[in-house]
């Protein structure tokens, strides 16, 4: 390559990174996957290696030497006290041997040992612990200054947030911190990763799509854009959870001499800490650690990405140093850890043709039909494409030979098209312009990547509805999904989920739920059941109910926390919280906007900052306003201002006012299964619970709201945080984590022993 052209790739190569660094880094929504992003960023890397004068006659900062930017507005600034970098990537085992040889020839000795690290796909945090107490957590940021997001991350269950007076059981804690306070420093920062396992993963992505919005690529993606919600009560319905392995500034300073002292003491603290992690001698040791994590990583709940590899010695540690050293103010990257990242496993196959599914909201969901193909061990014939907009990006064709992966190793999706093997009759694909199923023409709203039927009578969105109230969290309608809600529509015996409630045993049960030249009547014992589940379902409570009415990012757990703070339908129709709550989301979004000091949209002049100032002043005073209404009325912390706003938007518009009107003809009239005022003074108020094993006559869903009803909280994992184990019949690993935490374990009889305290 000549110079001119050098030049001209590197300038072309920093743009292209860069913009690939804001999707990555800030909005958490990258255009490229982790291992086509890595690939870029080498060739750049190897360019300017190869011609430093073009690089340095560009004049500007190149991506190669500076860490990712997660920084947003919304957020407060905060330094860290010893920066965050980043970690240089390997790809194959030559290179890790390569890595190996440079700190063997520094230190003149080949029996090297070295901590492999699961390195688990997320978004890096920092924690500030003083005195044992958790004050502050602080993303990346640019390496030395990050995003205050502490009242998000107290939101994860799995992190405690004071840390048990425990040294590691080979050293007494004073020897390690020397400190006023026994077993931890003044200060510390503690690294980590926060993350989302696969099954809320699919749970969230899911519910995007329904809403319109474009769904995230992976787990990593959505817990980075979770972390960076301005609503805290929203990320706490996501279940992110940490987990902590790096070590940042401590005050008074430590003297731990290995990341295996380091790991011991975290554990020994209470912390959330790495699986599979392995301490070795040497390379080759350190490869076999790498390919048993290969080996077993398909099978963990989580996205792994690859492995970490460290130098165990905390002095050789310091002796290697970090890339950048001597030429900046910034460290880049150790010297003495990589990472060793896993090429994600891809299998071409012929996508045959493109269907459109119309889901409960209206939303048409292109998917790829494909020549069954084997990838990451199992068998796939059909992959997400998303929305229209994917399709066009990609130039998607029916006929196509196309790359599948598993996004987030769970969802497969088509990573690119095989352009030298298509065929002249694989031609552009048109997205329908009519539903699919009713003929209406579709709609596609501003601001949304979904195209939409409008059509609410719509068959196909009708049975998709019917399916999802019958479900067991929603109004448990025995049999009712599936066939029997496509005959109920086909047949135009259900137009609207209320008819449910007119069903009758005898003519349900002479529903034909096949064809007419192949009958399959339904049966009056199987409408029996049918009718006898309608029939229960009006006992049900609020929280139940509001989840039936399918109202736009309103979950389970949401929807019993609106239930909770209002009591019955009339008061959650006519509420005054839920619209101010609305509002404050509003008055924060406008506040990030319009700030003064905005890096991303700043002021254009003097007058421009003075205006800005005014009104920024004024919303400051009315979101204080809305949050000291929202500090005084019991449970309104725990509801989230979309999901405030969508409940409200609902009651507010005719199809909110039609279900109103037509629960109260039907004489539907569910509470609360729980009082927010009540719970908040309850005899449980504050305690966590986490339930394991079957009880002998409580169901799981059962104690919860019993536990939810006096003030309590059920969590899925046991952590420091967790007061209570309720063990029953088969309780596995989680009442052997409780013990070896040292968390009471009560059995049924205990729990209802609490259950009947005063409060």
């Amino acid at each position: 390559m000549i110079s001119t052209d050098a030049l001209s790739r590197i300038a072309a190569l920093r743009a292209e990174v860069a913009a690939h660094d804001e999707r990555y880094y800030r909005e958490a929504r990258p255009l490229l996957a982790d291992f086509d992003y890595d690939r870029l960023k080498r060739e750049l890397a190897d360019l300017e290696a190869a011609f430093p004068a073009e690089a340095a006659a560009l004049g500007t900062a190149s991506p190669t030497r500076r860490v990712g930017d997660d920084r947003s507005e919304g957020f407060v600034r905060r330094k860290h006290r010893l920066a965050m970098t980043t970690l240089d990537n390997t790809y194959n085992d030559s290179e890790l041997r390569d890595f190996h040889s440079r700190l063997a020839k520094l230190f003149g000795r080949d029996d090297l040992a070295y901590s492999v690290e699961p390195k688990i796909d997320g978004a890096s945090i920092s924690l500030t612990y003083e005195n044992g107490r958790l004050v502050r957590a602080v993303t990346r940021g640019d390496g030395e200054e990050g995003d205050d997001v502490t009242d998000n991350v107290k939101t994860i269950a799995n992190l405690p947030h004071a840390l048990r007076s425990a040294p590691v059981a080979s050293a007494p804690a004073e020897d390690l911190f020397s400190s006023a306070a026994p077993g931890f420093p003044e200060l510390i920062e503690i690294r980590g990763e926060i993350f989302m396992r696969f099954e809320e993963f699919a749970r969230i992505n899911a519910a995007e799509q329904e809403a319109g919005r474009e769904p995230y690529a992976n787990p990593r993606n959505l817990a980075a854009g979770t972390l960076k919600l301005l609503d805290p009560a929203l990320v706490a319905t996501r279940r992110l959870e940490i987990v902590l392995y790096g070590l940042g500034a401590s005050e008074p300073a430590h003297s731990l001499t290995s990341q295996k002292a380091w790991h011991a003491q975290l554990a020994a603290w209470g912390l959330p800490t790495l699986e599979h992690r392995r301490d070795v001698v040497g390379v080759e040791a350190a490869l076999a650690a790498i390919r048993d994590l290969d080996a077993v990583r398909s099978g963990l709940p989580y996205a792994t990405d690859g492995a970490v590899v460290k130098l165990d010695d905390f002095a050789l540690q310091a002796r290697a140093g970090y890339r950048g050293e001597g030429q900046s103010a910034r460290k880049l990257s150790p010297r003495w850890a990589c990472a060793y990242k896993f090429a994600p496993e891809q299998a071409e196959t012929r996508l045959r043709a493109i269907s459109v599914q119309v889901g409960r909201t209206g939303v048409l969901t292109p998917v790829a039909e494909l020549e069954p193909v084997l990838v990451s061990g199992s068998t796939i014939s059909r992959a997400t494409l998303h929305n229209a907009d994917e399709i066009a990006r990609k130039d998607i064709r029916a006929g196509d030979f196309v790359t599948i992966e598993k996004a987030g190793e769970i969802i497969p999706v088509v990573v690119s098209v095989t352009l030298a093997k298509r065929a002249p009759e694989c031609v552009p694909y048109v997205f329908p312009t009519t539903c699919p199923e009713c003929a209406t023409p579709v709609v596609r709203v501003e601001g949304e990547v979904a195209i939409r039927c409008p059509n609410a009578a719509c068959p196909a969105q009708l049975v998709t509805r019917l399916d999802y109230v019958a479900g067991r969290a929603v109004l448990d309608l025995e049999s009712l999904g599936g066939v029997v809600a496509e005959a109920l529509v086909r047949t135009g015996v259900v137009r609207d989920v209320f008819d449910l409630f007119a069903l009758e045993p005898e003519p349900l049960g002479a529903l034909n739920l096949g064809t007419v030249g192949n009958p399959r009547i339904l049966g009056v014992k199987n409408a029996t059941k049918i009718v006898e589940a309608i029939v229960r379902a009006r006992e049900h409570d609020l929280g139940r109910w509001l989840l039936a009415l399918q109202i736009r990012d309103v979950g389970g757990a949401t929807a019993q926390d609106i239930a909770a703070a209002h009591g019955t339908m009339a008061e959650v129709a006519a509420s005054q919280l839920l619209p101010r709550l609305a509002r404050l989301a509003d008055v924060v979004a406008e506040m990030a906007e319009i700030s003064p000091r905005s890096r991303v949209n700043p002021p254009k002049d003097e007058a421009d900052r003075l205006a800005r100032v005014a009104r920024y002043t004024a919303l400051a005073g009315e979101k204080a306003e809305l949050e000291a209404h929202r500090e005084r009325t019991p449970g309104a912390e725990k509801i989230g201002y979309e999901a405030a706003r969508h409940t409200h938007a609902f009651f507010s518009s005719e199809r909110g006012r039609h279900a109103v009107r037509r629960m109260a003809e039907l004489g539907i009239a569910p509470r609360a299964a729980r009082s927010a005022v009540a719970a908040a003074s309850g005899a449980l108020a504050g305690k966590t619970f986490v339930l394991t094993g079957t009880l002998p006559t409580l169901s799981r869903d059962e104690a919860k709201q019993m536990i939810e009803a006096v003030g309590g909280k059920v969590s899925g994992s046991v952590s420091a945080k967790t007061h209570y184990v309720v063990a029953g019949d088969e309780a596995g690993s989680k009442l052997d984590k409780a013990r070896a935490l040292g968390v009471t374990v009560l059995d049924e009889a205990g729990l209802r022993a609490m259950l009947s305290q005063p409060p």
